[in-house]
C-alpha cells in the first residue's frame, strides 16, 4: 500500500486503542502488516521507512515478546530503537508518570511503545508528550497490537474474519487482550462469543454484543476459531478460582472439549501459555494451533502500525 493510500485512511498520530478505529483503518493496518510478514521472510529484512527516527520501548510492566516484538519491528524499520529500564529509573523512586513523560519529550523522540499497568495512563502520557505515542497494553483496558495480530493470523489461515465464529475463553475480566479483540472482530465482521466462569467475566459484559456463556462445550459448539486467554492471577485481588486443577477441568482447552468446534477450528493464546491450566500441550502443540504463527504475526503487526503512526510525524 502507497504512502497516499494510507494517509488517506488512517488518520491518527497515536494508536491507543482499537476503539473508534473503522473497519477500513483496521483492514489497512493488516494490508499493511501483510507486507511486512513477506519483509520479515527475506534474507534482506531492513526497510528505511523510518531512518533517523528515534523509537522508545518504555515498559512499566516486564513483557519480553512484546517488547522485543516492537524492537525487531523498530529496527526492521531502521528506527534507532532504545529500551527503558524502568525497574532502574527515576520512576521507581518516586517520579511521576508526568515527569517521566516530560523529561522523554525533551529528549525529542518520535515514537514511544508504551505498557503501563494502570488503564488510561497511556492516554495522559500521549496527551504530554510531542511526538505518536502506541499502545502496547495499559492495565485491563486495551492491548491493540494484540488483537491485530490475532485478526491478521485469522485472516491468513480462513482467508476472510467477517462471518466468523470466535469464541474467547477464560479470564475476560481481566484480560485487556479480550477487550481489544471484541471490539476489532465484531468490527471486521465476526460473531464473538466470551465463555467463561461468571466469576471472570465483567458485570458489564453485555453491552459489548457478545455472546456469553458459561459452559465450554456449548461456547465452543461450531466455532471457527478457539481463543485461550490467559489467567491473570497477578491482577487478581479476591479467589476468583478454586484452584488451578478445578480450573483446567472445567475450562481448559483439551482435546475433548476442542472436538466440539469445528473440525478444521484455529487455537489461538495470545501467551505466555500457563499448559495444564488453560490449555494442555497436546492441543498448544497440536495441528490445529496457531499459537507459534502469532508470534511472527506480532513483529508484522507492529511494523505495520509503527510505519502508519510514523506518516502523521512532521519532517522537520
Amino acid at each position: 500500500m502507497s504512502a497516499s493510500q494510507t494517509s488517506l485512511t488512517f488518520q491518527h498520530r497515536h494508536l491507543l486503542g482499537i476503539e473508534g478505529l473503522t473497519a477500513a483503518e483496521l483492514t489497512m493496518l493488516l494490508d499493511m502488516a501483510e507486507d511486512a510478514v513477506a519483509v520479515s521472510r527475506q534474507v534482506e529484512k531492513k526497510r528505511a521507512t523510518l531512518r533517523g527516527r528515534t523509537q522508545i520501548n518504555l515498559f512499566f510492566e516486564p513483557s519480553t515478546r512484546t517488547q522485543s516484538s516492537f524492537e525487531i519491528a523498530g529496527k526492521r524499520l531502521g528506527a534507532d530503537v532504545m529500551n527503558m529500564s524502568v525497574a532502574s529509573s527515576s520512576v521507581k523512586k518516586g517520579e511521576t508518570l508526568i515527569d517521566t513523560a516530560m523529561t522523554l519529550n525533551a529528549m525529542r523522540p518520535d515514537i514511544i511503545v508504551v505498557r503501563h499497568s494502570q488503564a488510561g495512563a497511556v492516554q495522559l502520557l500521549s496527551e504530554k508528550v510531542a511526538c505518536s505515542v502506541v499502545n502496547a497494553g495499559d492495565g485491563a483496558h486495551e492491548h491493540p497490537t494484540q488483537a491485530l495480530l490475532d485478526a491478521l493470523t485469522i485472516r491468513r489461515n480462513k482467508g476472510r474474519i467477517e462471518g466468523l465464529t470466535v469464541a474467547i475463553c477464560g479470564d475476560i475480566l481481566h484480560s485487556r487482550v479480550a477487550r481489544s479483540n471484541i471490539l476489532a472482530l465484531q468490527t471486521l465482521g465476526a460473531r464473538v462469543r466470551c465463555v467463561a466462569p461468571t466469576t471472570l467475566l465483567p458485570a458489564q459484559i453485555g453491552r459489548f454484543g457478545v455472546e456469553v456463556h458459561h459452559d465450554m462445550r456449548a461456547g465452543l459448539k461450531e466455532a471457527d476459531v478457539v481463543m485461550m486467554l490467559r489467567l491473570q492471577r497477578e491482577r487478581m485481588t479476591a479467589s476468583f478460582i478454586p484452584s488451578t486443577k478445578e480450573y483446567f477441568r472445567y475450562w481448559g482447552l483439551d482435546r475433548e472439549k476442542l472436538a466440539c468446534a469445528k473440525p478444521d477450528a484455529l487455537v489461538m493464546h495470545p501467551g505466555p501459555m500457563n499448559r495444564g491450566v488453560e490449555i494442555s500441550s497436546e492441543v498448544a502443540d497440536g495441528p490445529q494451533s496457531r499459537i507459534r504463527e502469532q508470534v511472527e504475526m506480532g513483529v508484522a503487526v507492529r511494523m505495520a502500525v509503527l510505519e502508519a503512526v510514523a506518516r502523521r510525524l512532521p519532517e522537520c
